[in-house]
């Protein structure tokens, strides 16, 4: 069986040609290390001209279109296009990420710029509105945003001598910004009588407020504030396209291909002509400048840079070039020298040498070229035609040898064949062409079979066949040189290829995943001698696999460079490099190849390698080699956290309900009981699918959670303190390193991490909005300042955050698997380690972003835990096997055998490690795991006599593992929470039901003990008294959902998940007599009252058996239910019995019979009934809440004195009513502490106590009782219900009018004052027809492969005539606005002045000379006004305005300005 790992060996970016000059401006510099730095597809290349070395940035995933130089030089900002685009800033020496941000743009970033300290960074987004955005890009955090123009902005620059202020420019504007707080206002440039309204390229500041700019009729427009001043005509012959300003002036670069360099004033210096050098050539169009000393770099449109001294200017150095736009296909590489061959649609052909790096020849034909073959002598240079034409030159100089034209379709393939005597010729008309080299190239043959465009050839090594690809997906052979069709399978099976670059057959099957049809590979060659396949495909990819790979879906390794598809890849004569060409970025990227055994050698290379190495992850692929997986870790990945309702979606879902209720609301609500219930123990730890929970806080009580609940243990007095803030499941725990404060992270659709001290309990800090369905791991940083997440969404998505600001610092997706465990590196906040499902990543933070790198471990292991060890680069991580691996940075040092099974946890220590895993061992190690110091086993026989419950079996499976205070502290998966002596005893503390939803819940009639029967197979028996232990438990055959003690509590029946059902003694749990008559799970199980003559017994197929306790038999059965049964009740006689069923029907029994009652309504309430559990019928109408279409109320339990009633529900509520219940929706007290279903609830037999049982959040929760009179001490944990009803004394009629005035759509019926016009004079001239075909055409680059734009619109053009408009100045303002404000008159200035507010003015009246002075920034009412009363900001004042919602509003010229 062939190998399925992805190689060993792998690909290095050693070259790149090309510079991107086509729809990019101002892009490139000097660093201060004189290198050059610049972009191609999408990589940031660094380059040394005197060493004649490149240096790659590879954080970009598609096409850089931007670039930004930090006023230090050595940083360097780049931005991409995309649907997600994100920033990258990074070092330009080590071509690492510095920080990443993102989140803002879509579609792409169009232009970046530093401010002069470097502290700030300036974005410009591609979508319709333009998007500014000011960013703290150390910190990844945007300062302010705002909308740049409803046109493209072409730059954008810093006012280097004024902080906080920026200029814009674009199509036919020019904007001058400030900065104030998190607000970005626009002025808009008056080009007034000075100079034609115009689209603006470029622009430089200077001094004293004045702005130069290059405009696209080839003038350059100086600006003073906000106005045009003079224009300088004629400065280039078309657009000026790039401007650089630096310490002696101002070098401009234009569209008619010169350089011009200007001083500080403006005066011009010199001009370079760079048409008129020796390199120079008709049409060559400057696209970005960089002046630096004496020397200039020069980028143009065709993607050459040159260098220019000034003193020599007329000998620019031409120092790189690429192709021209358009796309570029045709790949040869020569047989016998280190040369390539490129062709493309600019029509030229271009020789480059592999080892000087250095276009050496260059050809232009007639024609846009699209294939490219060299004979195998190496002396003809054949190229295919788009016009269906071919040519061949001789390689050494180039001339031509034959034209030949006999197809009218594209040529996409040729290729010569082994023995050189012939020529293949593929066209995109179905048919392959067989000439012959030494007939001067006769045509000797044709193939025709094809169906379909010809793709790829390859010929046989003796050269008697060709194989042919085609685009319909389809593979021929040919018998050559005739071309006769070959079909003969066995005859084919004996072919040797002297090449192979088809992308179908049995040999390349693995290049394609394993469910595609997809022809969306464009490129293979086979490496023979290595046995190594390259491919190249329409997603930036270059890959390498194994060469054969037989089955679909073979493993590789993946290199990022190129932006959108390769068109080609060839591998060089000697196997040394890799060549691959891209389509549309039409650049050429030479990759060295490191085979197996350099691999190795490779690891602790520069840098620049591993950055590189960091993009060739192992492929996403199908791991069909991985081990099996660990029975409990398959059942946790398969665990689904989502819901089909959230509580966070119980306010809309009331909302949609209102109305209904609206019409119920004429009877009077119920009030709500005096009673409450307070929370008081749990039974229960969440192991089953969490790890890493339990700690010992500073106080050496322990933190743990269960269901919603974060709880806190005393173990010496058995007491447990909550925190309530979570309403759903919470998932993860984690301690602060001083351990006093926890952080917990729960289920929900818009899911919150809480940060609590366990002292108070009181939350510090809430965090939402980053994490969708829930949080499944936290942790925090060793300073405790930084706290990493994880969440539930696909993307598994990392933030990290400042907690106590409430911040993101930065979020990344994190994997497509499922991640376990998250930690902060102790050492270095802004490490991080990640692992899970068949991964461990290491991440570093960079601004806003993270970057990460998969650990390189061989094969795939899933990982379960990981801690950080005693030095920064060292981590620890336990696999799903039971191994411990122990890493170096990203590197696998070597492997320990720990556990048998899984290791599900581990925690550092001092000087070693304690670990514990599924085979229910703990173990502690050294520092460096070569020894095991001791191994405690968790078993029954060491249990310590003081432990609080028993332990259900021998070496459970541990989940969690602390240590403090002496002890070990274990969790495990049965919910058990243990503390192991560091000399053997082991105590149990905390136990509950293990995993499997539980509903069988019973108290005793007159003992504090209650029973409980799960899905997990156990019955259960618990003590209520203070010692809050577990008294007895036994394994039952089958899972149960029922139970019930007999009267006198000896007896106990337990109802079963396979229709059967037991009765137990009630002290030993051994079983009296057992019965099974029903298919169906039992749903409920009632002795009669008094002697417990009867027992009835109900299933979910609808009947109710009764049986004769004493005899054993079934003498009755209850049917006529429609439904299965879900509750049942005795009358206090015995002889009547109530049934409540799934379809609501409240059924009457007589016993023991079984025959059905009809019984009014009026008759039930006056029968004395022995129990309540019901939830139907009129004493129970006003339990079911408003939602009660999503939610069922599932139990209900009523105190022995009948006065309230206790209720469960779907959404995990527990709630108190007064009883009887009548009328709709009554109000009620309402408490959280499961998370889902409350299953079954129970007042005990004086009522003292409530006991309520979470469906799967497992837990046993016990409430005491507290009556009326008695007033709680601490806050009360209940809510009242769920409507606040407008009877309850209403609002006072102002209140009421005031509650309901809207202010959105006052502000929306046509505001009068509408912000969206243009004053005539600034309004736009139509375009010309030049300017048409010029800029504006490119305004929009096809760059991104998002979404497109919407349509701008059209501004009409209004009066040609300009008149000068005259200003109004704003003199008196009557009015106060009172009639729905409140809070809204100040005193300032010690009396002096009083500040007020009327429309959208805010108003300072002078008392002593009665004049109005006015701040008028705001566009809309203003509603609130405060002024600030500490004495550091005397007269700073705030207001708050509606907002107009139809328009984007800008303040017009005379209103803005900083007051």
């Amino acid at each position: 069986m062939a190998d399925r790992t992805a190689p060993n060996c792998h690909l290095r970016l050693e070259w790149v040609y090309g510079y991107r000059g086509h729809q990019c401006r101002n892009n490139l510099y000097y660093t201060a290390a004189k290198e050059i730095v610049y972009f191609v597809a999408g990589v940031g290349v660094v380059y040394n001209t005197r060493e004649h070395k490149q240096k790659f940035y590879l954080g970009h995933n598609d096409d850089i279109i931007s670039l930004a130089l930090h006023p230090e030089r050595v940083l360097v900002a780049t931005g991409q296009v995309g649907k997600e685009p994100y920033i990258c800033v990074w070092d330009s020496y080590t071509v690492q990420t510095v920080s990443i941000l993102k989140d803002i743009h879509t579609h792409g970033i169009a232009c970046l710029a530093f401010d002069l300290e470097g502290q700030c960074l300036v974005s410009v987004g591609l979508d319709s509105k333009n998007m500014i955005c000011v960013w703290d890009w150390r910190r990844g955090k945007v300062l302010a945003t705002a909308p740049g123009h409803t046109d493209r902005i072409f730059d954008i620059s810093w006012d280097l001598y004024q902080p906080s202020k920026l200029v814009s420019c674009g199509v036919k504007h020019i904007k001058f910004w400030s900065l104030c707080g998190n607000a970005l206002t626009p002025r808009r440039g008056v080009f007034g009588k000075t100079g034609d309204l115009q689209t603006i390229l470029c622009l430089a500041c200077a001094r004293d407020e004045v702005t130069y700019s290059g405009a696209l009729n080839g003038d350059i427009y100086v600006w003073k504030g906000i106005n045009l001043v003079r224009t300088v005509q004629g400065a280039h012959g078309s657009g000026i396209f790039s401007m650089n300003a630096c310490e002696e002036g101002f070098a401009t670069g234009g569209r008619d291909g010169c350089v011009r360099l200007w001083d500080l004033n403006f005066k011009p210096i010199t001009v370079i002509d760079l048409r008129e050098t020796d390199q120079g050539y008709k049409g060559l169009s400057v696209r970005s400048v960089c002046w630096r000393g004496d020397h200039i770099l020069v980028g143009t449109q065709d993607s050459e840079i040159f260098e220019v001294v000034v003193h020599e200017r007329n000998k620019p150095f031409l120092i790189m070039q690429g192709h021209c736009e358009g796309e570029l296909w045709a790949l040869a590489v020569h047989p016998t020298k280190p040369l390539a061959m490129t062709g493309s649609d600019d029509r030229s052909v271009r020789i480059w040498s592999l080892i000087d790096h250095a276009l050496i020849a260059r050809c232009n034909m007639e024609e846009p070229i699209r294939c490219a073959a060299v004979s195998t002598d190496g002396i003809h240079l054949a190229l295919g035609m788009k016009d269906g034409s071919f040519t061949v030159l001789r390689v050494r100089d180039m001339t031509e040898v034959v034209h030949i034209k006999d197809r009218k379709e594209a040529i996409h393939e040729l290729k010569y064949s082994s023995d050189g005597a012939h020529l293949a010729v593929g066209c995109n008309d179905n048919s392959v062409d067989i000439y012959g080299v030494v007939q001067r190239y006769k045509k000797v043959g044709e193939c025709i079979g094809s169906t379909s465009f010809i793709t790829h050839m390859d010929w046989s090594t003796d050269s008697k066949y060709l194989q042919t690809n085609d685009g319909g997906g389809k593979r021929y052979f040919y018998k050559m040189p005739s071309g006769k069709e070959v079909t003969n399978k066995e005859e084919i099976k004996l072919v040797q290829w002297s090449t192979w670059t088809c992308v179908l057959g049995p040999e390349v099957n693995g290049i394609w995943p394993k469910y595609s049809d997809i022809n969306d590979i464009n490129s293979v060659d086979a490496n023979f001698a290595n046995q190594i396949l390259v491919t190249a495909d329409d997603y930036g990819l270059v890959k390498l696999f194994r060469y054969p790979c037989l089955k679909k879906g073979a493993k590789f390794r993946k290199y990022l460079g190129h932006s959108a598809h390769i068109t080609n890849a060839r591998w060089s004569y000697d196997y040394q490099w890799v060549i691959t060409i891209g389509g549309a970025d039409h650049s050429v990227f030479q990759w060295k190849f490191v085979p197996e055994r350099k691999s190795k050698e490779a690891l602790h290379i520069a840098p620049q390698e591993t950055l590189a190495e960091s993009n060739s992850e192992e492929s996403d692929s199908d791991q069909s080699d991985v081990p099996e997986m660990d029975s409990e870790i398959e059942q946790e990945t398969q665990l689904s956290y989502r819901r089909q309702v959230y509580k966070d979606d119980l306010p809309q879902l009331k909302e949609q309900c209102k109305e209904k209720h609206r019409a119920s609301t004429t009877k009077k609500r119920e009030k709500a009981p005096g009673n409450s219930i307070r929370l008081h123990f749990i039974h229960g730890y969440r192991g089953y699918d969490c790890r890493s929970n339990l700690f010992y806080t500073q106080t050496g009580e322990i933190v743990y959670h269960v269901a919603a609940v974060g709880v806190v243990y005393n173990r010496q007095q058995n007491t447990q303190r909550f925190y309530l803030g979570h309403n759903d499941d919470i998932l993860c725990l984690a301690i602060h390193p001083l351990k006093d404060y926890v952080a917990t992270g729960q289920v929900g659709r818009d899911s919150s991490i809480h940060i609590w001290e366990t002292e108070m309990l009181k939350p510090l800090s809430v965090l939402k909005g980053y994490h969708q369905y829930g949080v499944c791991a936290v942790d925090f940083s060793a300073d405790g300042k930084r706290l990493a997440s994880v969440g539930l969404d696909d993307n598994h998505t990392i933030v990290l955050w400042d907690w106590r600001k409430g911040e993101k610092l930065s979020a990344i997706r994190g994997s497509k698997d499922k991640i376990f465990v998250i930690k902060i590196n102790p050492y270095i906040p802004d490490k991080l380690v990640t692992a899970g499902i068949k991964h461990i990543k290491f991440w570093h933070k960079t601004g806003g972003g993270l970057i990460g790198r998969k650990g390189n471990m061989g094969k795939t292991e899933t990982m379960m835990c990981a801690v950080y060890g005693w030095t920064e680069e060292m981590v620890f991580s336990g696999t799903s096997t039971g191994d411990i691996c122990i890493w170096r940075d990203m590197y696998l040092i070597k492997t320990v055998k720990a556990h048998d099974g899984p290791v599900f946890s581990m925690h550092a220590l001092e000087k070693g490690f304690v670990t514990g895993g599924k085979d229910g061992v703990v173990a502690l190690w050294d520092d460096t795991f070569e020894r095991c110091l001791k191994t405690y086993a968790i078993k029954r026989a060491v249990l310590a006599p003081g432990s609080k419950g028993l332990l259900l079996e021998d070496n459970p499976s541990i989940r969690a593992i602390s240590l403090g205070h002496g002890h070990i502290l274990v969790g495990t998966k049965n919910g058990e929470i243990l503390e192991v002596d560091k000399s053997g005893p082991i105590t149990l503390l905390v136990q509950g039901h293990m995993e499997g939803e539980v509903w069988g819940l019973a108290t005793h009639p007159h003992l504090p003990i209650c029973a409980t029967v799960s899905d997990d197979k156990t019955l259960r028996i618990w003590d209520l008294s203070p010692s809050h232990c577990m008294l007895a438990v036994r394994k039952l055959k089958k899972g149960g959902r029922c139970c019930s003690f007999s009267p006198d509590g000896k007896a106990l029946a337990v109802g079963l998940n396979d229709g059967s059902f037991i009765i137990v003694n009630a002290d030993t749990l051994e079983d009296l007599v057992s019965f099974h008559h029903r298919k169906d799970v039992i749903s409920d199980i009632r002795f009669s009252p008094g002697a417990g003559k009867y027992l009835v017994v109900a299933s979910c197929d609808g009947f109710a058996d009764i049986y004769n306790v004493m005899s054993s038999k079934r003498v009755g059965v209850c049917r006529g239910s429609q439904s299965y049964i879900t509750h049942m009740d005795w009358d206090r006689r015995g002889k009547l019995l109530q049934i409540n069923t799934g379809a609501k029907e409240q059924l009457f029994f007589e016993a023991p019979r079984g025959k059905q009652q009809i019984i009014p309504a009026t008759e039930v309430e006056k029968i004395d009934w022995y129990s309540w559990t019901g939830v139907l019928g009129p004493v129970c109408e006003g339990i079911w809440p408003l939602v009660s279409e999503v939610t069922d109320v599932t139990a209900a339990s009523l105190t022995n004195d009948k006065k309230v009633l206790a209720t469960g529900d779907d959404f995990g509520y527990v709630k108190l009513f007064k009883y009887p219940v009548k009328g709709k929706f009554a109000k009620c007290k309402r408490y959280v502490a499961h998370s889902t279903h409350v299953t079954n609830v129970r007042w005990t037999h004086d009522d003292a106590l409530l006991v309520t049982v979470g469906g799967s959040d497992t837990s046993l929760i016990i409430w005491t009782h507290e009556n009326e009179g008695h007033r709680e001490p601490r806050q009360c944990d209940s809510e009242e219900s769920d409507i606040e009803s407008e009877d309850d004394g209403g609002y006072d009629s102002d209140v009421t009018r005031e509650n309901e005035m809207n202010y959105t759509i006052k502000a929306l019926s046509a505001s009068i004052r509408t912000m969206s016009g243009i004053k005539p004079h600034l309004q736009q001239k139509e375009l010309s027809v030049d300017e048409r075909q010029g800029v504006v055409r490119g305004s929009r680059p096809p760059v991104s492969r998002a979404l497109p734009q919407p349509e701008k619109l059209q501004t009409n053009n209004v009066g040609k005539k300009k008149r000068p408009i005259e200003d109004l100045v704003l003199e008196l303002v009557f009015g106060y606005r009172g009639n729905d404000c409140r809070n809204n008159v100040h005193y300032l200035n010690d009396g002096a002045d009083i500040i007020y507010h009327t429309a959208s003015v805010g108003i300072v009246f002078n008392l002593a000379s009665a004049s109005q002075s006015f701040y008028m920034e705001h566009t809309e009412d203003i509603l609130c006004l405060t002024i600030n009363q500490h004495p550091k900001f005397p007269n700073v004042v705030a207001t708050g305005q509606v907002i107009l919602q139809t328009c984007q509003l800008l303040p017009p010229p005379f209103m803005s300005g900083t007051p």
